[in-house]
């Protein structure tokens, strides 16, 4: 027999099952950030598979705070496994793309279902990410033409691989509702 009321555990909000595929999203932004450290020489790159997930998170997973979370969950591991030499400025690195996610998907819930949309979404999130580093050459007393024109090249680049790495995001959430696997957008299974 099946209780047709599912428990909520964490925050009031997530069910277990919604929790677990939350931080199954965190865990996956944190092993490709550590896992497939490419030395590409491109700024931007890291955002390809960040944007992925933080939209996923989105669409499996579509109540306000899910991608918070998400974001929240990543930026402290981050932090706690020493990467990045940003100390706590990585914090700011993860939450600031997932809040933009996260008011996207409060305009329009169904924005994970759209190829344009998400692309959108993942090119303004990633474009977002490169003001952090942006702020902390503007108070370190940097140069503002060269400030400006790396903070150009690094918004276009995190914009470009972030865009690029949100346009399988559609695919994915229709295949997973089409096998039953995820809600068809209320939250539910």
């Amino acid at each position: 027999m099946e209780n047709s009321k599912e428990r909520i555990y964490l925050w009031r909000r997530f069910t277990l099952r919604e929790a677990v595929l939350l931080c199954f999203c965190a865990t996956f932004i944190v092993l490709t950030r550590a896992g497939l450290r490419l030395h590409l020489h491109l700024p931007g790159h890291v955002m390809f598979f960040t944007m992925f997930f933080l939209l996923l998170a989105r669409g499996v997973v579509p109540k306000v705070g899910s991608v918070t979370l998400v974001g929240l969950i990543t930026s402290l591991a981050c932090v706690l496994l020493g990467m990045g030499t940003g100390g706590p400025i990585v914090l700011i690195k993860f939450l600031l793309p997932a809040l933009v996610v996260e008011i996207a998907g409060i305009i329009s819930p169904a924005f994970v279902t759209s190829m344009l949309a998400c692309a959108s979404v993942g090119i303004l999130a990633a474009a977002l990410r490169a003001v952090t580093n942006t702020g902390v050459e503007w108070f370190l007393g940097m140069d503002e033409e060269i400030m400006m024109r790396k903070a150009a090249i690094s918004a276009a680049m995190n914009g470009l691989f972030g865009g690029l790495g949100c346009l399988a995001v559609p695919s994915v959430i229709r295949r997973l509702r089409a096998n039953g696997l995820i809600g068809q957008g209320t939250g539910k299974r």
